[in-house]
This record gives C-alpha cells, sequence and structure tokens, in this order.
C-alpha cells in the first residue's frame, strides 16, 4: 500500500509530519510513502491520497491529470480542516463522473477500510488480463444476458474470446462413440479441456443445449468438473452470469453454482433455485440423474452444507450488480426441477425488498450465482470500483 501526501503549504510542515506518523501508525498496517510529485501513483495496491490539511483542493487538481481514472480514496484523520478539503475533492471528482471515497472515522473502520480496498486491489489484479470463452452463442432463450465486450475490457480487464460451436462438436465427432453415458460426458470434458489450453482460458460458458441434439449427452458432468478444477464453467453461453462466476472465484476461491429461481414465497422469505450442474467442490456429496428437461446424458444432484450463502448477478454491461446474503435451509429433490435444489431463505425485513422488488419487478436475467458464506462486503465493494455509477 502506497500512501501520498497532500498538505497546504500554508501549514507547519514539520507539526503536520508528526501528526501523520502518528496517525499512520495508529493504523496498524504497514505503508510505503509515495513520491511528492505523484509520479509513481499507480503502483500501490490499493493507492490512498493522505489529505492532510485544508487548502489542498487546487493542489490535487494540479496532480490530477497524471493521476488516471480512479477510483480515488481519500484518506483523512479529520485534523486541521482535512476533511472539508476531501469533500470539496471528492465533490469535484463526482461532478467529472470519476469515482472515490473519502476514508474517514474512528481507527478501527479505517482499518478495516483499508483491508477491504486491498482484498479488493487483489480481486482487480487476478482478474485483469484473464480470459474467457463464448463457446457458441447465448441459448435462443436469454434475450437479456448478453454482455458488452468493450465495457467489459474497459471495466474488468477481461478479454471475451468468441469460439464456434461446431469446433466442440468437431471434436467429439473426431472420436469413436460409445454407448456409455457417463463416458460420452467425459468425451465432452475431455473436448472442452482441450479447447481450454488452445485458446489459453481461465474459464467460458457453453451453449451447452446444443449437445442434446448434436451428441446425445449433456455436459452437466463436465461443467462440474471443470469449475472443481478452477477453470470457470457456465451453462447455456450466459456471459453475465459467467462474469458474476469469474468474479466469485477471484474472490472466494470457488466458481459458485449458476442456477434459476423456481419459486419465490414472499410471505416466508424462501426461495428455490435449481440447475442441472454445481462445481464439485462446493458440495457435500452428489450422485447421477438424467437432464431434467431432455431426460438425457447426466443431470448432477449436490448437496450443500446449510448456512450463510451469498447470492450475485452481474449484468453484461458490468453498469449494475445485485448481491444478498441469505441462508440456505436446505437441499431437496422434487422430479419437476433441475436436479440440484437449494432452499434459501432472505431475512428479515428484507424479504419484500429483495423478493418482490428485485427478483418479480427488476431482476438481472434469470441465472444468479450462488456462493458459500457472507461475502457481500467484498462483491459490493469490488463492484464500485470498476463500474461507473
Amino acid at each position: 500500500m502506497k500512501v501520498f501526501l497532500l498538505t497546504s503549504s500554508l501549514h507547519d510542515e514539520r507539526m503536520v509530519d508528526h501528526g501523520s506518523r502518528v496517525f499512520l501508525d495508529s493504523l496498524g498496517m504497514e505503508y510505503e510513502l509515495g513520491k511528492p510529485d505523484f509520479s509513481d501513483y499507480g503502483t500501490g495496491r490499493p493507492d490512498l491520497i493522505y489529505v492532510r490539511t485544508g487548502g489542498t483542493e487546487g493542489l490535487f487538481r494540479q496532480f490530477f491529470p497524471s493521476l488516471g481514472n480512479g477510483p480515488f480514496y481519500l484518506l483523512t484523520s479529520g485534523e486541521s480542516n482535512s476533511l472539508a478539503a476531501s469533500m470539496e475533492i471528492l465533490s469535484w471528482l463526482n461532478s467529472q463522473g470519476i469515482r472515490g471515497e473519502i476514508i474517514h472515522g474512528p481507527t478501527s473502520y479505517v482499518r478495516e477500510r483499508i483491508a477491504l480496498l486491498e482484498k479488493v486491489e487483489t480481486v482487480r489484479a487476478r482478474l485483469s488480463g484473464r480470459r474467457y470463452g463464448v463457446i457458441g452463442k447465448p441459448s435462443d432463450w436469454l434475450i437479456s444476458s448478453q454482455a458488452d465486450y468493450d465495457a467489459v475490457q474497459e471495466r474488468m480487464g477481461i478479454s471475451l474470446v468468441d469460439i464456434p460451436m461446431e469446433r466442440l462438436v468437431g471434436k467429439l465427432h473426431s472420436v469413436k462413440g460409445t454407448s456409455d453415458v457417463e463416458e460420452g460426458a467425459m468425451r465432452i470434458y475431455d473436448a472442452l479441456k482441450e479447447i481450454v489450453a488452445e485458446e489459453r482460458l481461465n474459464g467460458f460458458t457453453l451453449r451447452c443445449f446444443d449437445l442434446l441434439d448434436k451428441v446425445r449427452n449433456t455436459g452437466c458432468l463436465a461443467l462440474a468438473k471443470l469449475n472443481s478444477e478452477g477453470i470457470v464453467a457456465g451453462c447455456e453461453g450466459d456471459v453475465p452470469a459467467m462474469l458474476s462466476m469469474a468474479l466469485s472465484d477471484a474472490v472466494t476461491g470457488v466458481s459458485g453454482f449458476q442456477a434459476n429461481p423456481a419459486s419465490i414465497d414472499l410471505d416466508t422469505g424462501k426461495i428455490i433455485f435449481a440447475h442441472c450442474t454445481i462445481p464439485l467442490n462446493m458440495v457435500r456429496s452428489y450422485s447421477f440423474s438424467t437432464h431434467f428437461e431432455s431426460g438425457l446424458g447426466i443431470g448432477i444432484h449436490g448437496e450443500m452444507e446449510e448456512g450463510t450463502v451469498t447470492i450475485l448477478k452481474m449484468s453484461g454491461a458490468v453498469d449494475r450488480m445485485f448481491v444478498q446474503e441469505a441462508l440456505l435451509e436446505g437441499n431437496q429433490y422434487e422430479k419437476n426441477l433441475c436436479r440440484t435444489q437449494l432452499v434459501l431463505c432472505i431475512p428479515e425485513p428484507l424479504r419484500r425488498a429483495v423478493l418482490g422488488d428485485y427478483f418479480l419487478r427488476n431482476p438481472i436475467g434469470n441465472h444468479h450465482i450462488i456462493v458459500p458464506g457472507a461475502w457481500a462486503e467484498v462483491f459490493e465493494a469490488y463492484f464500485r470500483s470498476v463500474s461507473q455509477k
């Protein structure tokens, strides 16, 4: 972490320096002072601008052209009118459409906030430069699940690579067929892994329903295995869902369960999510069934440990995100749903707002990502750092 000092020449430098050391040392965190001319700004994770005094607004504006596009984190102890100056600077940044935040408050809060920002910068670095494939176009029914490739590149640093579905099918047809369902599913796994290696991908989303007609099998087992091996593997060509899984993987170490809501109860706060595949490293047990809609191939019935989970979905333009922590109350297996079925409960008093206002009035598509644990704060902080809202 680098800290850059912003000080008005009207203040006594020795007094300000002494107060700065006391304040920074009280945070109990390792830091390095940036160069006085800000020439090495942007090389720390994160970079903090310590607004030490008032009267520094013009000085910030002087350095601003060489500082990049933000976000800008303005640290202040509150002494010498530093908070007032930080508010003026942040207001000016906001008027320019540039993201920023004032980090101010009790030492415990400041320390926790900086630690969170360090996590966010680590996630940004992990995702930047990654490549994710779109194998086949999004499924025809995903009319709202497209992606803005340029926005994804600009905001997340991720490259999206289009790969024709015929390339996968060609690999499958080049190998002698088999009547064994599981063996056929493993051939799909092998072929997808070859494409990942050939294209140097960190993951992909697959137009998987095409496999039902073309090879009479499913990608459910292949996706479950690849996700458990650290290769993000999404269903139905849903790019926003894949991006959400990529973020989950970078934050938590697991891709998450891509699923769609099957039913919602506004009174009890219950929402059931279901899909026919789930990362095998997310479940305590699993068994094979058939794919729900077709009755073909392999569908996976997995069961997760009960406890806190996070529901996540990011839009394809990286300009909107939904995040909500919930309680996984149990697993079920009803025959009229996709094979893995999770029963989640939204806590009071958020039930009407989350279930009614979001899911029933303003959702981001149908697929959402379920991740074990409480991760809302990190996901939200990352989104604020890369979005333009």
